[in-house]
């Protein structure tokens, strides 16, 4: 216990806050991204649900949120405790690498030994012990020199997620349960995915990654040594009065492309790759047949409504509901439907076409209806 101790005081959360969620548009916009919203019902939102369960693994003050700058103000409105240190601000989105590259740069300047962990902050977990034991396996993970990540145990052929291969198992004695990843495998059909979950051999791909910082960075630099020239420019300035200064001139400037890439499938391929299971409820509330999903408790025959003004009159129909608008709906004798409506758009489908609602929000974006993205 005193070890597990000792590598969690290395330890520091870093909470990447961004995307706007284009499948769960219009609820989701640039501005109010999926992560500001509470989808669960819980009085949380996602980004403060996620802080609720990092806090007592790092501490509040070993936090750090990677955020756009239009969000600084709702984000700080939602997590008080979040420090102005550990408050990080892009100019433009530039996905994962950049995102996790910067706080890690910035975190191993000021602590070298430090052992950092990425998670998302618009994913729903409800069993925080288990979550607990799987992130300080893998903050063990960590020290031994691997890039660690927590693959989720199928609870069903899910293909709205990408997999992780299982391989062999390795010798970490305080992570017993970490195993090599063998590789990664992008979301599959269905009869691949069935076959996925009898075999026993595959995790679904949360996308949350423990590395010592150094390591990661080393990672990062093999596979794009510009990106990482241009976040070590970056975490240089960015605790000096040259802060501003080199982020307008360097962040315009970096590739835009996920931490899977640039990390993740190399470390895996070269053999630093270890995945602890993690035997606990997940979901990354992609689209709108997730969060009726969450609401229903896997029922058919339930139909959610969220929306503090919700007014919905329902016969004989089941899905979602989702009002901000305080505007009467009437359902009859609708299954599976989606409805979502905002004052300035509305949205109706079902929960088997939710995926395809990205396509309306690139549609809007060819058309140049920016006004309601």
């Amino acid at each position: 216990m005193a070890e597990q101790k000792d590598l969690l005081e290395r330890f520091y959360s870093v909470i990447p806050a961004g995307g706007i969620g284009s499948r769960l548009w219009p609820l989701s916009r640039a501005d109010a991204p999926k992560f500001l919203h509470d989808l669960t019902g819980s009085g949380s939102t996602l980004l403060r649900a996620t802080w609720d369960r990092l806090a007592p693994l790092s501490g509040p003050d070993r936090i750090m949120v990677v955020t756009g700058r239009a969000h600084r103000a709702a984000v700080e409105a939602q997590l008080p405790q979040l420090t102005d240190a550990n408050v990080v601000l892009e100019s433009e989105p530039k996905d994962s690498s950049a995102a996790i590259g910067l706080a890690a740069a910035i975190l191993v300047r000021r602590e070298p030994d430090v052992i950092i962990g990425s998670f998302a902050a618009d994913h729903v977990i409800a069993d925080i012990r288990g979550f607990r034991r799987a992130v300080v396996e893998a903050v063990a993970a960590a020290d031994a020199g691997y890039i660690a990540t927590i693959g989720i145990t199928p609870t069903e052929p899910a293909i709205g997620f990408g997999y992780i291969h299982c391989g062999p198992r390795l010798d970490i004695p305080a992570a017993p349960s970490a195993v090599m990843v063998d590789s990664f495998v992008e979301k599959p059909n269905l009869v691949t995915a069935r076959g996925y979950v009898a075999s026993g051999d595959y995790l679904w791909n949360g996308g949350m990654f423990i590395s010592r910082a150094d390591v990661l960075l080393a990672q990062l630099g093999e596979t794009e040594p510009d990106l990482l020239a241009g976040l070590t420019e970056l975490a240089e300035a960015w605790d000096t009065p040259r802060r501003g200064a080199v982020v307008d001139r360097v962040w315009p400037g970096l590739p835009k492309i996920a931490i899977d890439y640039t990390v993740a499938e190399p470390a895996a391929k070269a053999g630093r790759l270890a995945v602890i299971p993690g035997e606990f409820d997940w979901d990354d509330v992609g689209d709108f047949a997730a969060i009726a999903k969450l609401h229903s408790g896997g029922r058919k025959s339930d139909l959610a409504i969220l929306g503090e003004n919700a007014r919905v009159l329902a016969d004989a129909s089941t899905g979602i509901v989702i009002s901000q608008t305080g505007r009467l709906i009437s359902l009859i004798g609708v299954t599976d439907i989606v409805v979502v409506d905002t004052p300035d758009a509305l949205l109706v489908t079902t929960s088997a076409n939710a995926q395809r609602v990205k396509a309306v929000v690139d549609a809007l974006k060819l058309s140049g209806r920016s006004d309601v993205l």
